[in-house]
């Protein structure tokens, strides 16, 4: 610990006797760790996992029920939804540990406040497993069981904003809010909560703030709530509303959670026999086709996050890598005007160990210091970022860990930095450096 201390202090009279060159060698230290972690830090916000510990079993799931048109190919990608009468089918059938059918929309909330005006607000009307299969935090109460789906129950979950506006955060399980001129009692309120990406509707955009208000989607349907996000219509629909049972049209995501590899290899079959069996009524014109994957290969396929910022991460890397080149190159003239001094040091008996430690524990400081100043940069960099018109930038900001990796890449970037100059010094001879003294 003493020599330890003892090289701190060489590495701060050098600092001190070479000001200029130090400030250089902080300075680019700084600037490519401060690119790197502001693009890693967009990259580790947006490309995380949104539900880890769960993800490698919560599964999308895909069925090909479009027509076979001339443009058809066998092993395309089916479309991304699932019509109402797949999506009802599998639900009843409860093959998975549980099972969700849901869409977005838009719903109108009449506030009993007279202060507060009508508004509109974003909906989602799923079944009764939602909320524990996402995970999803309450504050009060809990969601629906499968029985109000069977009753068409007049229950709402809310968001925690949602709960703010409308009753002042206080706890209103049991109060009621209307939609669209109908009652719902609430039965729950969530905590603050946003998955990032939007994975289970990416119809309404990977970065999207999640529903404020969430009903039985055998609710909506009794109510004629509607919907709102993408669907895809094929055939003849004979008059019918697109989102009537009996309607080939796909407007709905379909999640299922499974406890294992196996159960998931035995889910997929399911699916191969429902779409042949629905083949086989006339119901489905394509060869069976079915995609089920899991949270992180979903997000991949549907290419969730922007090539750009993987671009930026790269050339990140890139800037540091030539920041790190100027600081091996600097430290290298500063260890070779010190030559003198470690011919002097080596003459005195200090080992080729001590004068490789001396200088790496120099680096270290160097990049100690490179990554405070990095840091800063990388909080700047953010801010301006979030500045964007980006639907993601709001969400650029730094947390401990990467705070900590920060920290943790400024220290082994000097360190690897200082290994060519502190092998260099380590070699010089004292005899040559006396000599010519």
């Amino acid at each position: 610990m003493s020599m330890l201390n003892y090289y701190f202090d060489l590495a701060l009279r050098s600092f001190r006797a070479a000001k200029g060159l130090s400030l250089l060698m902080i300075l680019a230290l700084g600037l490519g760790i401060g690119a790197c972690m502001t693009t890693l830090t967009v990259f580790h916000v947006l490309g995380g996992d949104p539900i880890p510990g769960k993800s490698e079993r919560l599964f999308n799931v895909q069925l090909d029920a479009e027509a076979a048109n001339p443009s058809f190919k066998p092993g395309d990608e089916p479309v991304r939804q699932l019509t109402r009468f797949d999506a009802e089918a599998l639900l009843q059938a409860k093959k998975g540990r549980r099972q969700v059918m849901m869409t977005g929309a838009q719903a109108t909330v009449l506030p009993d406040d007279p202060a507060l005006k009508p508004f509109v607000t974003t909906a989602r009307w799923t079944s009764a497993d939602f909320f524990t299969m996402f995970e999803a935090p309450f504050a009060y109460g809990s969601g629906w069981d499968a029985a109000a789906d069977q009753a068409d129950a007049r229950v709402v979950v809310i968001s925690h904003s949602l709960n703010e506006k409308l009753f002042g955060g206080a706890n209103s399980v049991g109060r009621e809010i209307r939609l669209r001129e109908q009652g719902f009692r609430v039965v729950g309120v969530l905590k603050p909560w946003r998955p990032v990406p939007h994975y289970f509707d990416l119809t309404q955009g990977a970065y999207t703030q999640p529903a404020e208000v969430y009903a039985p989607i055998s609710t909506s349907f009794r109510l004629n709530l509607g919907s709102s996000g993408n669907m895809n219509c094929w055939g003849n629909l004979d008059g019918k509303h697109p989102r009537d049972l009996n309607v080939p049209c796909a407007w709905l995501q379909y999640w299922v959670e499974l406890d294992s590899a196996a159960q998931a290899a035995e889910y997929r079959n399911y699916l191969q026999q429902y779409s042949e069996e629905q083949g086989r009524a006339g119901r489905f014109e394509r060869p069976a086709n079915v995609r089920l994957r899991p949270v992180m290969a979903w997000l991949d396929h549907q290419q969730v996050l922007p090539s750009d910022v993987r671009l930026q991460v790269w050339l990140a890397f890139a800037f540091l890598l030539v920041c790190l080149t100027n600081t091996v190159g600097l430290l290298l003239a500063k260890s070779l005007r010190r030559s003198a001094e470690i011919g002097v040091r080596r003459a005195l008996g200090a080992t080729r160990r001590a004068i490789f430690q001396q200088f790496l524990v120099e680096a270290g400081v160097l990049g100690l210091i490179g990554g405070l100043l990095g840091l800063a940069l990388a909080a700047l960099g953010l801010w301006l970022v979030r500045l964007s018109p980006a639907p993601y930038a709001r969400l650029a900001e730094m947390d401990w860990p990467m705070l900590a990796l920060t920290l943790a890449l400024a220290l082994l970037a000097s360190l690897a930095a200082g290994l060519l100059p502190a092998w260099h010094a380590a070699g010089i001879s004292p005899a040559r450096q006396l000599k010519t003294q």
